[in-house]
């Protein structure tokens, strides 16, 4: 008897070590993904115009992109919350009011990628019916768009968009997750000094996708 009631209680003992392991696991928070995504194609057209180094052939369709997935996604799917930014040329579109069915938010952050080490708390931002402002057809995007009003510079001499410098996009999905992402380079392949002979509306960027529900990029 006693040897019967010593092997219960082992087991007893095992059920409740694997029970309390399986509950640590689900507990255990979920690892944070830093990744770069190269080439993401914004309606990148045909062809360009040589004398004014604009595009060609386009298509007006905006790219999904989903930071939980770490995927493009299916145009199919452009009425759901599956993705969080549009992607069209220099217009980059938030899933949420006027752009989606969606609740992602998001904003601009002036700093240090690698030094923004916790998302702020305020300050988010939606897509608007943008006003009818004369050279501001996107005024009200919560990414704004145009030379010097959101992430990038238009170089004139060159003909080229070019990030600047310190402009961080944050974004909280609408599954109240956390991103932020810095674009390296609006070209194919990511060419160090792009010149306007280089395939455009190609994005290379970086971004820390915080899977807990943490503003913490860590």
């Amino acid at each position: 008897m006693n040897l019967v009631k010593s092997v219960l209680s082992l087991f007893i003992i095992a059920g409740f070590a694997i029970l309390f392991t399986a509950c640590n696991e689900e507990d255990a928070p979920l690892p944070v993904v830093a990744t770069t995504f190269s080439n993401l194609p914004a309606d990148p057209g045909t062809g360009f115009n040589p004398n004014t180094g604009q595009p060609t052939g386009l298509t007006r369709q905006f790219t999904f992109f989903s930071f939980k997935t770490g995927e493009i996604v299916a145009h199919a799917d452009s009425a759901t919350s599956k993705w969080d930014l549009g992607f069209n040329g220099t217009t980059i579109i938030v899933n949420s009011n006027t752009s989606g069915p969606g609740r992602s938010q998001a904003q601009i952050v002036n700093g240090i990628f690698d030094e923004l080490m916790e998302a702020p708390e305020t300050g988010y931002k939606t897509d608007n019916d943008p006003a009818p402002i004369a050279g501001a057809p996107n005024a009200n995007l919560a990414i704004p768009t145009g030379s010097g009003q959101g992430w990038y510079t238009y170089d004139g001499a060159a003909m080229v968009n070019k990030p600047t410098a310190g402009k961080i996009i944050v974004v909280k999905t609408s599954d109240d997750r956390y991103v932020k992402m810095e674009i390296i380079s609006y070209y194919k392949d990511a060419p160090a000094n792009p010149t306007f002979t280089n395939e455009a509306r190609y994005y290379t960027f970086r971004y820390v996708y915080q899977p807990n529900a943490t503003r913490m990029f860590n």
